[in-house]
């Protein structure tokens, strides 16, 4: 638990250690750090409980309803309207996703409702249950959600927790990117905005948990998957 905790915490930036992690899952005070960064470390913890629980009451399924819910509980407090899809409730603003010099993603608008969204999700959703291939349907979720921001804040940590489900829920290893990854995540993570070619994330996913090498033909079909939720994955 603890590694896993820390490894999404240092994704986000956070400056907590390892071994101050520990402590605080033991419910020992931490001091020389904001109370922002302690209380998302235990929203962390808190969401990969919710998300053991689901795996082992085999209640886990790639669903809204199951995103959601995690989100509720690892976004509280930082994301507006946590547990619901932009456009859902009262706030009608769009989201960006700054890339440095690579410019700027612009993920689809929020729409008052949120219908947009939920029909977006729902086709992917739809495509990725013609692949069988756990990790390949694990991954091609999580960028397929970081990509769309379905949430205003939030979305790569829900997106990563779900994905983990998957290939929790499927007798596989989760991904854990480690800390000394953090620069090459972000750095593949900034490129699969830019360039649409989710590749380099994918192998660097593939390298941090179930040890597969995805075949280039796959990973093709994956790309175009996530560029078109209507065209499938399977061969």
């Amino acid at each position: 638990m603890a590694g896993h905790v820390w490894a999404a915490a240092v994704l986000e930036g956070n400056p907590f250690t390892y071994p101050e992690v520990q402590t605080l899952l033991e419910g020992v005070t931490v001091g020389g750090h904001k109370v922002s960064d302690a209380e998302q470390i235990l929203r962390l913890r808190d969401g990969y409980t919710l998300l053991r629980n689901l795996v082992a009451s085999g209640e886990f399924a790639l669903t809204k309803n199951v995103s959601d819910a995690l989100h509720a509980v690892i976004a509280s407090g930082e994301a507006l309207e946590a547990g619901h899809f932009r456009g859902e409730g009262a706030s009608a603003s769009d989201v960006t996703v700054h890339l440095g010099e690579r410019g700027t993603h612009f993920p689809p608008h929020t729409e008052p409702g949120g219908t947009n969204l939920r029909a977006l999700h729902a086709r992917g959703l739809s495509a990725l249950e013609q692949c069988d291939v756990p990790f390949e349907k694990a991954s091609a979720y999580f960028l397929f959600a970081a990509d769309n921001q379905f949430y205003f804040d939030g979305n790569k940590r829900t997106a990563r927790a779900m994905m983990n489900g998957v290939l929790l829920a499927a007798g596989a290893h989760a991904v854990l990117v480690p800390a000394q990854a953090r620069d090459e995540f972000n750095e593949t993570m900034r490129d699969f905005y830019a360039d649409r070619d989710a590749t380099a994330t994918m192998e660097l996913l593939a390298s941090c948990g179930p040890r597969i090498e995805p075949t280039r033909a796959r990973l093709m079909r994956i790309n175009r998957a996530l560029r078109d939720p209507g065209s499938g994955i399977a061969p």
